[in-house]
């Protein structure tokens, strides 16, 4: 196989035209507001509620940041039932507030956190659910919802991947008490970095615009100790242009999705994720599972040897966040075996709107030439 000429990254970051964001830095170079609530960062705020269908929105500087928000607002004290199967953001956000992460099994049909065994790790020392929506998949925000009544526990999504994903006709990001969506320039959707919280009670929104502006509420009060949180000018005005093309990014993405499906599905040992007649998706990226004992063919070595064509995968999420090296004294990755299955053999395929169907069919013939040839 010849290699390419020019790589294949996993992921690419969208820019709208240099010439619009060229426009807006001319308006910003006249006023000289760079951030602490700007006008580009008021408008943003506006346009992105009015696009996500929701009513409560509060801007960041990054997700992460948002998440740490999130916890700190609804004073939270004891265990959180969360996943393994993440992003270091998640836990690190539990675990720095003082909280204590209690780590639940996926589903291996979707990634997510599996609702069957929540009840199990429920005690009187269970303050919230943290749930994240991987890869864009929606939880079972139904069942959820149930559990979180039921017990009277808040939930708190990392919706990081979530942004424009729909269930129902309904915001995925309107479901629980809170949700973190993450702006970072790897996502489908970004503002260079950036983040923002959704949330269903009104109320959050002084304490939240408090905390991330360290606890000012005035020109000579400081109320409460705080977070310098903000997003800055700079960052909303990628997001306001970005979401003009946001639509467009994901149809592309959509097509990319389904030509690897089609080239994909049929390989014996390779299994892609189901999607749900009832989402709406952003097809932010494309998760492939690797049976070494169907295919032969290990994850790691068809990572390798993709590379060596310039084609750049990611084992996303490995290692799982139980075996990091700050976590696994604490915790056994075994108590988790389909989170430690699927996190041993998943590997994400590059997706982004530039993608030709060319480099689709060349990846696919590459993965399957590397498969027969093991």
């Amino acid at each position: 196989m010849d290699k390419l000429e020019k790589s294949i990254q996993v992921t690419r970051s969208s820019l709208p035209p240099i010439e619009e964001y060229k426009a807006c830095l001319d308006k910003l170079w006249e006023n000289k507001w760079l951030t602490n609530n700007g006008e580009f960062h008021n408008k943003f705020e506006k346009e992105l509620a009015s696009y996500l269908k929701i009513s409560n929105c509060t801007l960041f500087s990054n997700g992460h940041l948002a998440l740490d928000s999130a916890i700190k607002t609804l004073n939270l004290k004891g265990e959180v039932i969360t996943t393994p199967f993440t992003f270091a953001s998640t836990t690190h956000a539990i675990v720095m507030n003082g909280l204590v992460p209690k780590f639940c099994d996926i589903s291996i049909d979707d990634c997510n956190i599996d609702v069957s065994k929540i009840k199990k790790l429920i005690n009187k020392n269970t303050c919230a659910i943290m749930p994240v929506h991987v890869y864009g998949n929606p939880c079972d925000v139904y069942e959820l919802d149930k559990i979180s009544k039921e017990h009277s526990i808040p939930i708190i999504y990392d919706a990081a991947h979530c942004f424009g994903v729909e269930i129902d006709r309904r915001s995925l990001s309107d479901f629980g008490d809170i949700s973190m969506i993450s702006f970072h320039a790897t996502k489908v959707f970004n503002t260079i970095e950036g983040g923002a919280l959704i949330y269903k009670d009104k109320a959050l929104q002084k304490t939240l615009n408090c905390l991330k502006n360290f606890g000012i509420t005035g020109p000579e009060s400081v109320e409460s100790v705080g977070l310098n949180a903000k997003m800055n000018e700079f960052q909303a005005i990628m997001g306001i242009l970005n979401l003009k093309y946001i639509d467009e990014e994901i149809e592309k993405r959509k097509k990319i999705t389904e030509k690897y499906t089609k080239l994909l599905k049929n390989i014996k040992g390779i299994t892609i994720l189901k999607k749900k007649e009832n989402v709406k998706y952003n097809y932010s990226y494309f998760p492939i599972i690797i049976d070494e004992k169907i295919t032969g063919c290990t994850r790691d070595y068809l990572h390798n040897e993709l590379e060596k064509l310039n084609v750049f995968t990611r084992k996303y999420f490995y290692p799982l966040v139980s075996d990091y090296e700050c976590y696994r004294d604490y915790y056994n990755s075994n108590e988790t075996p389909i989170a430690k299955y699927v996190s041993d053999r998943i590997l994400t395929l590059p997706i982004h709107g530039e993608i030709t169907n060319e480099n689709v069919d060349r990846i696919c013939t590459f993965i399957n030439t590397i498969i027969n040839k093991v």
